[in-house]
């Protein structure tokens, strides 16, 4: 078709971005992989992730055809890269509803392509419907491309389309990949490039756990990921994707299509609102030179399910981060000089060492070596838990989930799973992936997000998503898992749970302090649908306590008693503890027929008292 809108100037492309004021702070001063890091943390901190069943209908927003010969505002057809001919007619169109059972040929309607393969991340959500690399395009073509790279094709060429895009044998320079590749035409290849470095952003963290296994087989290996969370891709292939970032700049297209899908998800992708930064992340130049050794690495606190390491930082001036090794098996990495370390075994002598890595993935030697024996036990839970279920009228469904396990956790290898009844037997689908972190006695919450609590909206969740996950309708099994293990179980596997689940909002009691595999209907409080009071914040329990009886522990420093003012009858159990986690004195019914504790056995230092779920310090003189 004849093109009737251009690529323009930069001028031009600031004033249409449309960036929301403050998006992109704290960007300011920042290069290489530093700055890829804090543009993943703004793009992946608040989004909305959709169903992958509600695309077809979002791209009569984000992909009309407004730019070649179609009416600017009337169109319905639908822009397809894969088809589209910018020079003259194309040889057939389809619009949204046009999604065909079968292919024979070019032209028979469209499917949703994922750009990044789906098999890279084993069509989880949220990469599994998002709208930022899942583009409609001609379903036949969509086929024939499988789960090929995007790349330069060579002299022995399988297929060429009816717009002169190509799927032949790989000629990437530098890249030993010998397999197929599809080649967009010039006029799109800068779009495919943003949209896969947008996928390195947005998805960093966990990148390394994504399908890869670059330059292992050269004949069949059809991932450009090589494991990296920063580079994300082989060398040769940023190059390649660099080179076409430049040889079709931004375009209006991009522009209105960056906007239209930030209204759906609420991110946006960055080299599009600033090109320059593709150069300013994936243009330096490594040194050959390995970074020094962290030293002094040390133990800050020890528990049953968790160690805390600290280290005095490398030297070096282009340090990555740091990789951090359990009984020599890399286990975690960070950019920060310290870390806690979970999913431990309690009673278990363990030996961490800590390297450094840096631009050009150069590790130092080895850190000192640090064993670790955890504890027999103590008061933190093993791991995050399931705090609140919310199953509503129509699409109000909303899970909580709560980190009290004594340090910060990393999310991104924990999942939400469900499980559905085909009919003839009970299945789960792929699952929705967490990530971030979850600070100590912190919530977080997922929310449907055409939810419509009364006291509760999506601008308050951390997680909002359509995926089957959140779809649940009071007789599914749900569960939290990390990485392929059973956590915190909410049903029975395998039945239908509608008698427990149903229409109703479950709290868990404040006196449930471990994830449990087992469904204990015994450890929630029940409510009516749609009931979400002190969603995202404490237990109902805790609120209750925490409003109408409050508690004062005196004298502080103390000597001999501890005394705690207020209604301390029903409090179960009182620890006192160390601050490494460790406990020195166990109580039941504390308070029955007193209102104090002896502390007389306790040398001088500076202790916690933990009641039930609330903690306090104080001073032993």
């Amino acid at each position: 078709m004849k093109k009737i809108l251009f690529p323009i100037i930069l001028f031009s492309f600031y004033i249409s971005a449309q960036i929301p004021a403050g998006y992109y702070d704290g960007t300011a001063g920042l290069s290489g992989y530093a700055l890829k890091a804090k543009l993943h943390d703004i793009i992946a901190g608040k989004n909305i992730s959709w169903h992958y069943s509600d695309l077809p209908n979002y791209y009569n927003q984000t992909d009309l055809d407004k730019y070649y010969d179609h009416d600017t505002t009337n169109t319905t057809i639908l822009l397809d890269i894969y088809s589209e001919i910018p020079t003259g007619p194309d040889a057939y169109e389809y619009t949204s509803a046009n999604i065909p059972t079968s292919a024979p040929a070019e032209g028979a309607g469209y499917n949703r392509e994922h750009m990044m393969p789906q098999s890279t991340f084993y069509s989880n959500y949220p990469m599994y419907s998002d709208l930022f690399f899942i583009v409609p395009t001609d379903a036949y073509i969509n086929q024939r491309r499988s789960n090929y790279p995007y790349g330069i094709v060579g002299s022995t060429i399988y297929y060429t389309f009816t717009n002169s895009s190509k799927i032949g044998n790989c000629a990437i320079p530098g890249v030993t990949y010998t397999g197929r590749v599809y080649e967009p035409i010039n006029e799109f290849k800068g779009d495919v490039a943003r949209s896969l470095l947008y996928f390195a952003v947005r998805y960093e963290g966990k990148l390394g756990s994504f399908n890869f296994n670059n330059n292992v087989n050269p004949v069949s290996d059809t991932n450009p990921l090589d494991g990296t969370e920063e580079r994300a891709f082989d060398p040769a292939y940023i190059t390649m994707l660099l080179q076409w970032h430049a040889q079709d700049p931004v375009s209006q297209k991009e522009i209105d299509r960056n906007n239209s899908v930030y209204n759906l998800q609420k991110n946006r992708n960055p080299f599009i609102d600033n090109p320059a930064w593709v150069n300013v992340i994936w243009g330096q130049t490594p040194d050959a030179v390995a970074p020094q050794a962290p030293s002094n690495l040390a133990v800050t606190q020890t528990s049953a399910y968790f160690t805390t390491l600290s280290w005095n930082p490398s030297t070096s001036t282009d340090l990555i981060g740091y990789k951090i090794y359990q009984n020599g098996i890399q286990v975690a990495t960070t950019t920060n000089t310290s870390i806690s370390i979970d999913h431990l075994m309690p009673s278990t002598a363990y030996n961490f060492t800590v390297k450094a890595y840096d631009n050009g993935y150069l590790l130092s030697p080895d850190s000192n070596t640090v064993p670790v024996t955890t504890l027999a036990s103590d008061i933190y839970p093993k791991d995050i838990m399931v705090t609140k279920y919310l199953e509503g009228t129509s699409n109000n469904k909303a899970i909580e989930i709560t980190n009290r396990t004594g340090h910060p956790v990393n999310l991104n290898d924990y999942r939400l799973s469900i499980q559905f009844n085909s009919g003839s037997g009970y299945y789960f689908v792929d699952p929705y992936e967490l990530e971030g972190t979850i600070q100590n006695n912190e919530t977080a919450v997922i929310l449907n997000p055409n939810a419509n609590f009364s006291c509760y909206t999506v601008n308050q969740a951390r997680f909002v998503t359509a995926a089957p996950q959140m779809t649940f309708g009071g007789s599914n099994y749900l569960e939290l898992r990390y990485k392929s293990t059973t956590v915190d179980a909410i049903g029975v596997s395998g039945q239908n749970n509608s008698t427990v689940l149903g229409n109703v909002s479950l709290y868990r009691k404040n006196t449930v302090n471990q994830p449990n595999t087992t469904f204990t209907i015994t450890e929630w409080d029940s409510y009516t649908s749609n009931y979400c009071q002190n969603l995202g914040v404490l237990s109902t329990s805790d609120i209750i306590w925490a409003g109408n009886k409050e508690i004062h522990v005196f004298p502080n420093p103390v000597q001999e008693d501890l005394f705690v003012k207020g209604e301390v009858s029903h409090i179960k159990t009182a620890w006192i503890l160390d601050f490494s986690g460790r406990i020195i004195y166990t109580e039941k019914n504390p308070f029955i027929n007193k209102k104090n504790i002896s502390v007389q056995h306790l040398q001088p230092g500076t202790y916690l008292l933990k009641l039930d779920e609330r903690t306090y310090q104080f001073i032993k003189k």
